[in-house]
């Protein structure tokens, strides 16, 4: 080995070890350009270049690029097939582009590579009850709520959706559930659920007493 290939050598190990650490952080900061220099200049390192194109593809997710983040988010499964992550990210793409059917197809994808988490549930809950399914959307609404019981805005979905299936005495305890949950970093949720409440309670008849004899 030559006098000059040492440095060389170095370098490039030094190269090596930043281009690792940047392909699976490169997500992590708001500069789409940082993981399309790592996928450029990595090409031939195969999984874990799934990486950059998640990464790409949630900076992405975050700016509302549908198209863009579907994209990279096939990339990243078509090397790394056995993330649930990918699969449930590349269904919220799909669920906010409108392709309603194939976000259900990721979310099972997602929940059969990892079936604890409750999200995955939840988000497909909502992609179902968005396709007018709300048979089966409570039924993933329930897996959500089993799993994660403190998620207030799990159960106003649920009720919700059992308010457009007719089942007003479910919605309310949906509704109160809510309520009663942590409010968790804004108020919206309960706001909602004190907004169906309330319509609940002005579309019941008023219940006079009965009159003595």
């Amino acid at each position: 080995m030559t006098k000059a290939a040492v440095p060389l050598l170095i370098v490039l190990g030094v190269l090596i070890g930043l281009s690792t650490h940047t392909v699976v952080n490169c997500g992590d900061e708001d500069e789409p350009d940082i993981c399309s220099a790592v996928i450029g200049f990595s090409p031939l390192r195969g999984s874990l270049i799934a990486f950059a194109y998640e990464g790409r593809g949630r900076i992405a997710l975050r700016h509302g690029d549908w198209q863009r983040a579907i994209a990279d988010f096939d990339e990243a499964i078509h090397l790394n097939p056995n993330r649930a992550s990918l699969y449930r990210d590349r269904a919220q793409a799909r669920r906010q582009n409108g392709d309603l059917e194939l976000a259900i197809e990721d979310y099972d994808e997602a929940i059969a590579h990892d079936p604890r988490h409750a999200a995955p549930y939840h988000q497909r809950g909502l992609a179902l009850a968005a396709t007018g399914d709300l048979d089966r959307a409570i039924l993933s609404y329930n897996t959500a709520v089993r799993l994660d019981p403190s998620d207030a805005q799990a159960r106003l979905d649920r009720g919700l959706a059992f308010l457009a299936r007719g089942q007003a005495d479910d919605a309310r305890a949906d509704f109160e559930a809510a309520l009663a949950l942590p409010a968790g970093k804004d108020g919206r949720t309960r706001d909602a659920a004190r907004a169906k409440l309330a319509e609940l309670a002005s579309a019941e008849p008023n219940q006079a007493p009965a009159p003595r004899r």
